[in-house]
């Protein structure tokens, strides 16, 4: 018997192991947090010691994490030069489009290297015995669930659907309405139908019921409503679900001209591809200027932290809008109907219903979505922490996954350790480091007594820290950088002082961190440790 994943179970040993495993997490970033408290006031030498080593190992990391940021965006930069179209259509005459590749004279450094990628990824197709679909026998289908979204936030992702590089009449949409969403916007998703209907292979409405047993209200179930209709879609169609790809975005969300060439390349080159979720890189640019600089600089620090995921594929997790084989979706269940955490929740599911077959594969290209606004600071700032705290919601995934792994013992045991180590160690340093390297790391020094300021601990430990702060400098200076590159170059009207007020906000990081990253993970944790489970919450959204 498969396992179900989901925290609901009638066996009673497993409700007490899901419950044991819901705690922990908010034990552990707790006990970390209270413990160098207290360490810091009854063993200042002790702490001291640790902190300094904590924050080395915190140096060092940043450091490998640049390393990678700036590898992660050159790839981005270079993948984003490329006709995808171009290089679906040579896969259909695949060992002759190799030949042409490998005669190919490039232009550079970079061009050399993205024609070494490509060729090697072909030699590998070529020799798998997982042949793909052709390219024009490929359709995509994009699920846009909305409860409380109208025409404005909408339209402009269906429209960048429709402008982009993929033959749009091979891509069906699907708003996914909820049946408890006001009438407004139900009718402006029956209008936007009749709109953009006639450029696509079609657009579907469907409305999610209220209460249909064994569901929550989220997403999950809504996107799985809707999946199930355009499932009956395809099989009137006479299209096999081997050559679908369904993609889940969230209502704000803008795909970028190549994005779906470019995930149907992947797919296509991609052995096992009905076993793989496919996962861009996400950036927050729809209302980049409009919201407060609280706001930019964390969601600019996710995109970052994708881009580093990225280089890291065998432990790329699934995030915010994402796509995956409809194969394997129909496969596994769909999405868990009972669950907030859906975007990570279906990797899992996956990961687990293949007993640890199934990969998340990056692709280089980006998909672009609403900073969380309000009607004034006030309210940006509790949009923004109730999201991140939704985000850290994922924490949920925890207990499940364990109990799964615990059960299923066809999963190797070196991915099962590989996994739980980095989906505890996500959540707990979340939770943790911002209070460590904010507060605690500077309470030795408060609490300390005559015999250890005499010390030479005491001495060195303000002057070694100042020169790992100072050296984690150049990290954030790489970070400036960077988000200046990833800005959106075509809004013009935004020169060169509101670029130069977007830098100065960086300095600001570790406040704007601790308040809005930190504690909303901390704060989920802590209401999962307590039973107090959360509601769907739905960001609030005002692109300009």
């Amino acid at each position: 018997m498969k396992f179900v994943y989901s925290r609901y179970t009638d066996d009673k040993k497993e409700r007490i192991l899901e419950r044991v495993l819901e705690t922990f997490p908010g034990i552990l970033s707790w006990s970390i947090i209270l413990g160098m408290l207290t360490l810091s006031f009854l063993k200042p030498l002790i702490a001291a010691l640790i902190m300094i080593a904590f924050v080395l190992y915190w140096v060092l990391r940043l450091f490998y994490m640049n390393i990678f940021l700036v590898l992660s965006y050159i790839r981005l930069a270079i993948e984003n030069k490329i006709s995808w179209m171009e290089r679906i259509r040579g896969i259909d005459r695949l060992q002759e489009y190799i030949t042409e590749l490998k005669a190919k004279k490039t232009k550079g450094i970079l061009d050399s290297f993205s024609n070494r990628i490509c060729i090697d990824q072909l030699d590998n197709l070529s020799r798998s015995d997982d042949p793909p679909p052709g390219s024009e026998e490929i359709y995509h289908l994009v699920i846009i669930p909305a409860i409380k979204e109208t025409r404005e936030i909408i339209e402009p992702g269906i429209k960048s659907i429709k402008d982009g590089s993929f033959p749009s009449k091979n891509i069906l949409i699907v708003l996914a309405v909820e049946e408890s969403a006001s009438q407004n916007v139900k009718k402006d998703a029956l209008s936007l139908k009749d709109t953009y209907k006639s450029y696509f292979l079609d657009i579907l409405v469907t409305f999610h019921p209220n209460n249909i047993p064994g569901e929550a209200r989220v997403k999950g179930a809504n996107t799985t409503f809707a999946a199930k209709q355009a499932a009956l879609f395809f099989k009137e169609a006479g299209i096999a679900e081997e050559k679908i790809i369904v993609s889940c975005f969230d209502s704000d969300t803008i795909a970028k001209k190549n994005y779906f060439s470019c995930l149907t390349y992947h797919y296509m080159i991609t052995p096992g591809r009905n076993r793989a979720s496919y996962q861009p890189i996400p950036v927050y640019h729809n209302n980049i200027w409009e919201a407060p600089s609280f706001a930019r600089i964390i969601d600019i620090g996710t995109s970052f932290f994708e881009l580093i995921e990225a280089t890291n594929p065998g432990k790329l997790v699934t995030f915010s809008s994402h796509s995956m084989s409809f194969k394997a979706l129909i496969d596994i269940g769909y999405w868990p109907v009972d669950m907030i955490s859906d975007d990570s929740a279906i990797f899992w599911k996956a990961f687990i219903h293949y007993d640890g077959n199934y990969r998340t594969i990056p692709i280089y290209t980006t998909v672009s979505m609403d900073i969380a606004t309000g009607q004034n600071l006030g309210d940006t700032f509790i949009n923004i922490y109730k999201q991140k705290r939704r985000w850290a919601w994922g924490v949920e995934n925890f207990p499940i996954v364990i109990r799964a792994f615990l059960k299923d013992k066809a999963i190797l045991l070196y991915k099962k350790i590989i996994h739980a180590f980095k989906l505890l160690d996500a959540f707990i340093s979340w939770a943790t480091w911002s209070f460590l390297l904010a507060f605690i790391s500077w309470l030795p020094a408060v609490f300390a007594g005559k015999q250890f300021s005499s010390s030479t601990v005491y001495y060195m430990a303000p002057r070694i820290r100042g020169t790992l702060f100072s050296l984690a400098s150049i990290g954030l200076m790489i970070c400036i950088i960077l988000s200046l590159l990833l800005l959106p170059k075509r809004k013009v009207r935004y020169g060169f002082l509101k670029r130069l007020k977007h830098v100065l906000e960086w300095f600001f990081i570790p406040v704007f961190v601790l308040m809005l990253s930190a504690l909303p993970a901390l704060d989920a944790q802590t209401r999962l440790m307590f039973r107090k489970y959360m509601s769907f919450w739905v960001a609030g959204k005002r692109t300009k």
